[in-house]
């Protein structure tokens, strides 16, 4: 059993962090926000010590270092923009990191990160679960098996709507957050290229504060690509049905169905790294890549 601590506890994501853990059979010591509404734990782990502040937390990890109970790992789900200082504190500390997409939101915070990962003989890991999923594994599958100069023609949409606390919130800020091509794309640019190679072109047609949408030209796909969080930017069919969210990836007009499954790879993604066959920083490059330059056109 290896001894987990967690940053960013009150989270949107952070209850897909604490149900991998408890999962694959370890344990949460203690954890770290500097909101207090996370009752969440107590639904996995009631005993984990838990702070605001973080030099109390600190103290406390470092004197469980001082007694042998040195915690093995650090997961951080903060804001984006703290992701680096987070990274950074856990492999100092003598922990490797398991950090939320995006993993930084400059190439160049990844320069620095590998300087300490050397420096340390600690690891980053993130989390890129879509690669895990069986519906994209195939279709890569199926991608990689097709004659090597085929060119396919993928769209992808994704709207997951969200409401006005979302402006006013850490996630509208494109400082800290990287925008919207960042906060909500990143997972699926990280997945595109996966199956279909290394950017060629990339073009950006439409940047806002809620959606962002272009075109990428891969080694082996022509992509048209849409995000939103705007809920008018749903189809009417699917308001209808009283749903919030709308996701599409085709090849060829052919429908890829990914939904089901989605909330429990970050299980796997845990039990991948715990077999020490996690995504690394130089996994991450790329797609952190891509959404800094597609920033660099609003």
């Amino acid at each position: 059993m290896k001894n987990f601590a967690l940053i960013g506890a009150a989270g949107f994501i952070a209850p897909r962090h604490l149900k991998a853990i408890k999962e694959t059979g370890n344990n949460l010591v203690a954890a770290l926000d500097k909101h207090d509404n996370v009752g969440i734990l107590d639904s996995y782990f009631p005993n984990a010590d838990f702070f605001t502040e973080f030099e109390r937390f600190d103290r406390h990890l470092d004197k469980l270092k001082r007694k042998g109970e040195k915690v093995d790992y650090i997961s951080i789900c903060s804001p984006n923009y703290l992701h680096d200082s987070h990274i950074r504190y856990a492999l100092r500390y003598g922990a490797d990191a398991i950090c939320e997409k995006p993993l930084v939101l400059n190439p160049w915070n990844v320069d620095a990160l590998m300087d300490i990962e050397k420096e340390t003989g600690r690891n980053v890991y993130t989390i890129l679960q879509l690669r895990l999923h069986p519906s994209i594994i195939a279709l890569r599958e199926k991608v990689l098996q097709a004659p090597k100069d085929k060119i396919h023609q993928v769209d992808l949409t994704y709207i997951t709507s969200r409401g006005h606390w979302y402006h006013s919130s850490w996630k509208g800020d494109i400082s800290k957050s990287g925008g919207v091509a960042t906060n909500i794309g990143i997972h699926f640019f990280d997945m595109l290229m996966w199956i279909f190679g290394n950017v060629k072109t990339n073009d950006v047609k439409k940047l806002t504060d809620d959606s962002a949408a272009g075109y990428l030209a891969l080694e082996r796909a022509n992509v048209n690509w849409s995000l939103s969080v705007n809920y008018n930017d749903i189809p009417e069919a699917v308001k209808a049905s009283g749903k919030r969210t709308y996701r599409s990836l085709t090849m060829e007009g052919e429908s890829i169905e990914f939904s089901d499954g989605f909330t429990d790879l970050h299980t796997r993604s845990y039990e991948e790294i715990l077999k020490g066959n996690g995504f690394g920083l130089t996994a991450a490059i790329p797609s952190i890549s891509l959404v800094h330059d597609i920033r660099q056109q609003k």
